[in-house]
């Protein structure tokens, strides 16, 4: 039996990431790292608590870093800029100088940086690769980046991420996609917004979570919530009810007529198209963020919407269990927070399915040597409080 491939995850939020390399199989999570509670505490019901640090990725000391094959995580886009500067005392550096720490610590075979699309074209990422090149912090590792859309690898839904895999094994190519629209040259198709939730109960009975909470990190935290308990419903105003109802499949705000349009909207005649959009049920949803159950936010309204029979419609936001499965977590991930706590886990995750498809790929890549065990001590970048 092959060795398990030992994994690191840096700011890990609720695990979509972990999902999906454990998913690959043949993976082993040494090691977990996330500041926000409710999220660490759901990573935790998942995948257990020993291996997870709740807390400030800061404070995690360099000896209780394993070694790892691989690191995956996707640290903010701002606070890199200044990194070049070596001031450990900058806040606006830390976290960035952080994973780069667990990097130089862990001496992974190969890491995985997971960030919105526009990080691609900013200075930080400039930066980034100035890291990779002699003299810098990453030093010895090969850079492969690209803009990758969640559709392409299963997930029911346009997101666009820039993935960055760092090699020291040679360079690694992005995986190439398993889906795309028409399912031509031997893919899969997209999979779309019925495919994920056609079969959910079009009306959700309750309005909240159970109270129940669980003991996590020495604190009482709401849940852990099975995905059915999930499906919650809001209860809209009258007057929201009818902007709803004037909404068509892909349309949005301007489909809303003019007398129930609010101040805001009436004053501003372009853009922004997407708000009170509704979702198409042969289509991948567009990006799920972490206030889907607003759809003033977004296009997030349920896609059944009858043309000739106003009964025949569905006037309401998706619930956390649609935007779970539109994210493709699977339905026996449990959830722990409070209701904006979970609605922010799920919008900032990495689908399982797209962080699945990138493990199967670095498989090869990884089934070599086992993990370095020496490891540096990075003085040069360690946080103030492990000097003193």
């Amino acid at each position: 039996m092959a060795r398990p491939i030992v994994l690191i995850d840096l700011f890990a939020g609720c695990g979509g990431m972990t999902a999906g390399f454990l998913a690959a199989r043949g993976y082993r999570s040494a090691m977990a790292v996330e500041w926000e509670l409710a999220a660490a505490a759901t990573y935790a019901a998942n995948f257990g608590e020993s291996h997870i640090w709740q807390g400030d990725i800061a404070q995690v000391p360099d000896e209780e870093i394993p070694a790892a094959d691989v690191v995956i995580g996707g640290p903010p886009c701002q606070g890199f800029s200044n990194l070049g500067t070596r001031d450990v005392g900058d806040p606006r550096n830390k976290l960035w100088k952080e994973y780069i720490r667990f990097v130089r610590r862990a001496r992974p075979k190969i890491f995985v940086i997971e960030n919105v699309d526009r990080f691609r074209k900013s200075p930080e990422f400039a930066l980034l690769q100035a890291e990779a090149r002699p003299g810098g912090l990453l030093e010895g590792y090969e850079l492969t980046d690209a803009l990758l859309l969640a559709t392409d690898y299963g997930v029911p839904q346009r997101r666009r991420r820039t993935i960055v895999i760092g090699s020291r094994v040679g360079p690694i190519p992005m995986p190439e996609a398993t889906h795309e629209p028409v399912g031509l040259l031997g893919k899969h198709m997209w999979r779309t917004v019925r495919d994920a939730i056609a079969d959910l109960p079009a009306a959700p009975v309750f309005s909240d979570l159970p109270s129940r909470k669980m003991a996590c990190f020495g604190t009482a935290v709401p849940g852990p919530f099975t995905s059915e308990e999930l499906h919650i419903r809001r209860n809209p105003t009258a007057r929201s009810l009818e902007r709803y109802d004037s909404v068509p499949p892909g349309g949005g705000r301007f489909d809303v007529p003019g007398h129930l349009l609010p101040r805001c909207w009436q004053q501003k005649t372009t853009g922004t198209t997407d708000v009170m959009g509704r979702m198409r049920w042969d289509h991948p949803s567009l990006t799920i963020r972490t206030e889907f159950f607003k759809p003033e936010k977004g296009q997030y309204l349920h896609p059944q919407w009858d043309p000739d029979d106003p009964s025949n419609r569905v006037n309401r936001p998706i619930t956390h269990r649609e935007a779970a499965r539109l994210q493709s977590f699977p339905d026996a991930f449990v959830w722990c927070g409070t209701k904006i706590e979970i609605a922010r886990q799920i919008g900032n995750a990495v689908p399982p399915r797209l962080a699945r498809a990138i493990a199967e790929h670095l498989k090869p890549y990884l089934r070599g040597e086992p993990a370095s065990l020496p490891r540096p001590t990075c003085a040069e970048i360690r946080p103030r409080a492990a000097q003193a």
